[in-house]
């Protein structure tokens, strides 16, 4: 089974992207809290974010993989004050960039499907924990099912949560 982790939340530094943002130490109980319900003995890895990569140690004593292709949807230095409508906006058009410097939503679903699906080739019939991103794991989630991408989900989706596929 394919178990895809949102990061937990992270601390927010204005003026520096959010693909360098760490987890903010006051959520780890949270990050803790999904252990549980996560496999013993799964083969794990990671986005390169460091609040994925932070996440993924709060959760596993094991080795964890780090996949640059597992990065979230690549959103460049600008600040969005309107967030969630841009990203529902990439979602609407995706093979549009819906913010100048982001990366069309498309590009992002063919490069983390092609990353999971390798690491799902490889480790066929065990249990695969990957850690990562909201939107990501949206539209990854989207191309394993083969249903469209369930925005109710992504704009419920907590930090950390949990999406079995």
């Amino acid at each position: 089974m394919l178990f895809l982790v949102r990061h937990g939340r992270p601390t927010i530094v204005p003026g520096v992207a959010a693909e360098h943002w760490e987890l903010d130490p006051a959520g780890f109980d949270d990050v803790w809290a999904l252990r549980d319900r996560l496999p013993a003995g799964a083969t794990w890895y990671s986005s390169p974010e460091p609040k994925a990569q932070q996440t993924a140690q709060l959760l596993t004593d094991g080795d964890v993989g780090v996949v640059d292709a597992l990065r979230e949807h690549i959103r460049g230095e600008a600040w969005v004050e309107d967030f969630q409508t841009t990203v529902e906006k990439a979602f609407e058009e995706p093979s549009v960039p819906a913010y100048e410097s982001w990366e069309p939503l498309a590009a992002c679903r063919a490069r983390v499907t092609k990353a999971a699906s390798g690491i799902l080739s490889a480790h066929a019939g065990e249990d695969v924990v990957l850690v990562g991103h909201g939107t990501a794991w949206t539209v990854l989630a989207s191309e394993l099912t083969g249903q469209p991408p369930d925005l109710v989900r992504w704009r419920a989706l907590g930090m950390p949560d949990l999406i079995q596929v």
